[in-house]
């Protein structure tokens, strides 16, 4: 005689199987019941801690099929023992363990000085080493004419600009529109300088200081916090240590950095 299974599910009806992940600290889930989305801070027996950019915690139950994933249905489990790998880079993005440096490619990211490029290193490093995109300095704005003429931007070969305090009517902005293409992109942030792109909280202070008119900008700084005047390279090395992951960052220099990576590397 011929046997039948006792479940008379539809396929279609049955619950797909997900895929288990580690609730590795620094992994960002979302909890679709309460919409809370979050960064892993803690996993302990059955339950995990989440805080979301607010610095707000909730716990969660560690239950089948309870969370989501860049949109997939996931469930976490408890890592296992021994040295955790980080699952984002500093800049938010998915990390991918043991990937090599792509070849360097033609297009190029250009900012205006040292301390901005540092600071790019620092937090989109490892997303520029595999898209293979080179980060140059200016040291000035004013040679930005020249370097675009130089380097001739064509469609394998785009060019992104950074420019520090680049608001409309100033020489910057001028200078910027002058020379933006279909293949060059100038963008800009509105800070007189890279320094003050850092929250002031992930520094240590209370707000970045407010420098009189005719006053180098990074003197009357370290002036006003106190700061060795003659040592600006070891405020900026301050500055930098502080900064651990793109939440260091004010979301005007965030937005553009992601928007010149995404130029320079689009499908030509």
């Amino acid at each position: 005689m011929r046997q039948y299974s006792a479940d008379l599910t539809p396929p279609w009806k049955k619950p797909q199987s997900v895929p288990e992940v580690p609730a590795e600290p620094g992994l960002v889930v979302e909890e679709p019941g309460t919409g809370f989305c979050g960064a892993v801070i803690r996993c302990e027996a059955g339950t995990v801690t989440l805080e979301d950019r607010f610095g707000k915690h909730r716990v969660f139950p560690l239950e089948p099929r309870g969370f989501l994933l860049e949109g997939r249905v996931v469930t976490l489990v408890r890592p296992s023992s021994g040295p955790a790998r980080p699952t984002r880079t500093a800049s938010g993005s998915v990390a991918v363990p043991g990937a090599r440096a792509r070849v360097a490619r033609a297009g190029r990211i250009y900012v205006e000085g040292r301390h901005d490029a540092e600071l790019v290193e620092r937090v989109w490093g490892d997303d520029l080493r595999i898209e293979g995109v080179v980060v140059e300095y200016l040291e000035g704005v004013d040679d930005l004419p020249s370097i675009v003429e130089s380097f001739a931007p064509g469609p394998d070969a785009r060019l992104g600009v950074l420019v520090d305090h680049l608001v409309p009517g100033t020489k910057e902005w001028r200078i910027a529109q002058g020379v933006t293409s279909e293949h060059a992109l100038v963008v800009g942030h509105p800070y007189i300088d890279i320094w003050e792109a850092v929250k002031p909280a992930s520094v240590g202070i209370e707000a970045w200081p407010r420098v009189p008119r005719g006053v180098d900008w990074k003197t009357g700084v370290c002036e006003a916090l106190g700061w060795r005047v003659a040592h600006t390279g070891e405020a900026w090395r301050r500055i930098l240590d502080s900064v651990r992951s793109y939440k260091d960052l004010e979301p005007q220099l965030l937005g553009r950095v992601e928007e010149l990576i995404d130029f320079v590397t689009a499908p030509s």
